[in-house]
């Protein structure tokens, strides 16, 4: 089943407004903007056929044409990354059998996470979307409730039923667990990796389908398809004890820089 990723950036951000061309520098000394890190980790996927960024902004625009990525310019009217990943295949008149959302702000994302999650919509034909899950460890568990402490919207935690069947996401910590953690323990919260993997028509009806309440006060695009009763199946994935963070405000940046750092990665 052919595959393409589509990362979509805007640059209107109403947390963090120019998130896309934020500067990240790397193990060497590099400085490299988000948008770049986040389509070098999609161009490192492996089983994918074309890599595009979709944005609304000609400064992302620029950028983006400048390091050497395809761009598709869609509408400033996108109220999400999945509205936006839509207009772009519609109007790239792409035909691929998996879309993959890549967001621009989780430069992170290892190749093998965006690699299990096509793997798995190939052997679940009944799921509408994919969205992997990693089981947190104390360190990310406890960045979390700090976050939440701080008054910081961090990164968004999911629960899963029967067939990894996703119940909820939700940018509070949850499942509640009343337990202190050690760094390296392991716990029963699951971080949603901020990657989505959609059926065409699924994708397709997205645009149509009005914005829930649920979706409405959490903020989260991929509640829409839970409040319109459609299958989203949680993928877990092996972090290998590779730490994974996703860049939602100015605080992130020496978090991921320090992850760059310990990873060696310029």
């Amino acid at each position: 089943m052919s595959a393409l990723i589509v990362i979509p950036a805007r640059y209107a951000s109403t947390r963090y407004p120019g998130k896309p061309l934020v500067s990240l520098t790397g193990a060497s000394g590099q400085a490299m903007s988000l948008i770049e890190r986040s389509w070098r980790a999609a161009i490192a996927v492996n089983g994918v056929e074309r890599v595009v960024v979709a944005t609304d902004d000609d400064r992302i625009r620029t950028a983006c044409e400048a390091f050497g990525a395809e761009v598709v310019m869609t509408s400033p009217e996108c109220a999400n990354g999945t509205e936006r990943v839509a207009e772009a295949v519609k109007n790239m008149g792409a035909d691929h059998e998996i879309i993959v959302n890549l967001q621009g702000d989780a430069p992170l994302t290892p190749a093998w996470f965006v690699e299990a999650l096509v793997a798995a919509m190939r052997d679940a034909p009944l799921a509408d979307i994919a969205t992997p899950v990693l089981r947190c460890d104390g360190r990310a568990l406890n960045g979390f409730l700090d976050d939440r402490k701080a008054g910081r919207v961090g990164g968004t935690t999911a629960v899963f039923g029967a067939g990894n069947r996703g119940l909820y996401f939700s940018k509070e910590v949850i499942p509640y667990t009343g337990q202190d953690y050690a760094d390296d323990a392991e716990t029963p919260v699951f971080h949603h990796v901020g990657v989505y993997a959609y059926r065409p028509a699924a994708l397709a009806a997205y645009p149509t389908w009005p914005v829930g309440p649920l979706e409405t006060l959490e903020g989260l695009e991929q509640l829409r398809f839970l409040e319109q009763g459609r299958d989203v199946l949680c993928v877990e994935v092996d972090g290998k004890g590779r730490a994974f963070w996703e860049l939602n405000n100015p605080e992130d940046v020496p978090r991921i820089e320090a992850i760059l750092s310990e990873l060696g990665v310029d």
